[in-house]
């Protein structure tokens, strides 16, 4: 689903990798060990820190390894850039929390007392939120981040589904790509 925004990033000189982990279903956390371990020898190819962009339940990945990452190893992660990610109200903030119940198996309440737990540790890297008051899946509100110590709020216009195609999010993710931190 991101191929048209690592494609643009490639051609402005970018070194892109996607997650190569398949769907991004199930539960989130599970896939945190095996994205970490990919980014971890990104990281190290690259010589530095990484950027991790992510769109809609991937950004809510990243923000996660980029939380599991501060409290490790501060240098592997640069910054982390989401796109129409909730990151509070949890599934009810989404118009498919139905899909997220299914694929994980957990009540609303239980994603939302870990999403609470989780939340008690801060992210360390800089995170530029990427939003759209006309989503249609997530709530524009849902992806205000008003617990972080250095995020950057971004609104576009456009659809969730759009984001991935957007000419706006292209320019707003190259910009902060190339903006020293």
């Amino acid at each position: 689903s991101t191929f048209l925004l690592r494609r643009f990033l490639g051609r402005i000189g970018y070194a892109v990798e996607g997650w190569g982990r398949g769907r991004n279903e199930g539960r989130m956390l599970d896939h945190l060990p095996g994205t970490m371990a990919h980014l971890e020898a990104m990281a190290e190819r690259a010589g530095r820190p990484v950027h991790i962009v992510g769109w809609s339940r991937g950004g809510t990945l990243a923000r996660e390894v980029a939380r599991e990452f501060g409290n490790r190893q501060h240098d592997l992660v640069r910054q982390v850039i989401t796109l129409g990610s909730p990151v509070r109200g949890g599934p009810g903030a989404s118009s498919i929390a139905w899909l997220a119940k299914r694929q994980t198996g957990m009540t609303v309440e239980q994603m939302n007392a870990l999403v609470e737990e989780r939340a008690r540790t801060p992210i360390t890297v800089p995170i530029t939120a990427i939003y759209s008051r006309t989503d249609g899946v997530v709530a524009w509100r849902a992806s205000i981040d008003e617990r972080s110590p250095d995020v950057e709020h971004v609104e576009v216009r456009g659809s969730h589904i759009g984001l991935g195609c957007n000419t706006e999010v292209f320019r707003e993710v190259a910009q902060r790509l190339a903006r020293p931190r």
